[in-house]
């Protein structure tokens, strides 16, 4: 089944509530209406009863009924509705006027009662509501009579059946009405919605600058187009990185190619020694181990990036980790006079392989970056209060321009363009530090100083084993 568009729910909304309401208004009116006319009826029963008991009452002798029966005959004239039946206490009748058909129960001195009146039909199909009761005879030593006065309803009926006709053509007419009015108003209030479609429709891949208008549509959709242009704004930041991705790895990944094929074209050129193609392929492995570091780095990232790698829970000493990783880069740092200092302890719950990987990533790039005689500060410290262990790792050293650090993090981005196609790394290593620190909830950070570079890492701690800030050991 095909769905239905909105403008249809809507329109047919409309025309279903207000034929609803016009139909229950209508119905609640009709039935004043029949209240109204019972009671008209009632009212004119009772004044006629009262006006025949009375009428019997004055008459005292036979004479004055035969002038009472003529005098009924006058009154009634002109009341074509109204019927009168004067019953006797030996079940004669005295006075009959009109075609009501009193039933028996009415007239029955047993039975007849005004306190409500009764609805019946006639034998000619017409309706009639009709009141009786006992009336005192003026004659001395007359029993009471059974009067009945009855009510011809049929104006009233032709009048209900044709309110209820035009009640229904109204209520048809309503409900069109209110449907052409409410697709209307529809069309006309989802007009925005419709820009906002069309707006959408011509933003491709390569026009992901554009925005929607957020002034040009209700309230009620503002939060949808802010949504919306967020969720814009990170396609083109997620494109941007892509395309700047796959540019930086075509360049990445043809330098050492492009260096293997030179060699390899020149040293087949002629006949070589096998002293010179041991050389040549002593170069080609160097290429084909940053080539495997550049892919494995990679996958990792790619990995990370889908949720693909699944940490560890272990405790993890962070002075212990930082201590041997400096006893690792202290060849590198000796050969520079660089001093290597840490200070603080605390631990965390992670993954000590990727930490230890992420905290290498950075300690590399910082002593690589360090003045000669200078220093790199490793400290660990917990904040009092607070549930997360802070990792500083400072240098000293030329400071990182403010135009590098938004993207210092990205894959293959090197603040110093000119090491581009040297073999210390492919950029990937704080690409790799701030994944790693994502998977354990934590994020990195740098700023510069005083003529220091610090790299900050924030962790989960653990409140038990963080301890105070301890004095440097070098």
């Amino acid at each position: 089944m095909t769905r239905m568009s909105l403008t249809f729910r809507l329109t047919m909304l409309f025309a279903c509530a207000s034929a609803a309401v016009l139909l229950a208004l209508g119905i609640l009116v009709g039935r004043l209406v029949e209240l109204h006319f019972e009671e008209l009826d009632m009212e004119v029963l009772k004044g006629k009863m009262e006006l025949v008991r009375e009428s019997l009452r004055s008459a005292r002798t036979p004479k004055d009924m035969e002038f009472f029966s003529q005098h009924l005959d006058d009154t009634l004239t002109g009341h074509a509705p109204i019927s009168l039946a004067i019953r006797g206490a030996d079940g004669r009748d005295i006075v009959t006027v009109g075609h009501a058909e009193f039933p028996a129960a009415m007239l029955n001195a047993a039975s007849a009662s005004m306190v409500a009146g009764t609805v019946w039909t006639s034998s000619e199909g017409k309706p009639f509501r009709g009141i009786s009761g006992i009336a005192q005879m003026g004659i001395d030593g007359s029993a009471p009579a059974v009067v009945g006065v009855a009510i011809d309803m049929s104006p009233h009926e032709h009048f209900m059946a044709s309110f209820q006709r035009t009640l229904w053509a109204v209520v048809v007419l309503a409900a069109v009405a209110s449907g052409l009015l409410g697709w209307g108003a529809v069309r006309r209030e989802l007009a925005p919605v419709r820009t906002i479609r069309q707006r959408a429709s011509e933003i491709t891949a390569s026009h992901l600058d554009q925005r929607l208008d957020v002034e040009s549509v209700p309230v009620e959709l503002v939060e949808l187009v802010q949504t919306l242009n967020a969720m814009l704004g990170r396609l083109e930041e997620s494109f941007q990185r892509l395309s700047d991705f796959s540019s930086d790895l075509a360049h990445e990944l043809r330098t050492p190619v492009s260096n293997m094929l030179t060699q390899t074209q020149v040293i087949l050129a002629k006949a070589r020694s096998a002293e010179e193609y041991r050389e040549i392929l002593y170069s080609n492995a160097e290429e084909f181990e940053r080539l495997s570091r550049m892919m494995s780095d990679m996958l990792f990232l790619a990995k990370a990036d889908h949720g693909l790698v699944s940490p560890f829970k272990d405790e993890v000493d962070m002075a212990t980790e930082v201590r041997n990783l400096f006893s690792f880069f202290e060849v590198l740092a000796e050969g520079s006079n660089i001093r290597l200092v840490v200070a603080g302890e605390g631990s965390v719950i992670g993954d000590r392989a990727l930490l230890r990987r992420a905290i290498s990533n950075v300690l590399s790039n910082a002593i690589r970056h360090t003045r000669e005689s200078g220093m790199v500060r490793a400290s660990i410290e917990a904040p009092p209060g607070g549930n997360e262990l802070v990792l500083r790792i400072e240098n000293t050293g030329e400071p990182i321009s403010a135009v590098h650090i938004p993207r210092l993090f990205d894959r293959f981005y090197r603040a110093d363009a000119s090491r581009h196609g040297s073999s210390e790394g492919a950029g990937l290593g704080l690409a790799i530090a701030r994944s790693v620190l994502a998977l354990h909830q934590g994020t990195i950070g740098v700023h510069c100083r005083d003529g220091l570079t610090c790299f900050e890492m924030h962790l989960p701690s653990m409140a038990s084993t963080a301890r105070p800030l301890a004095a440097p050991v070098s």
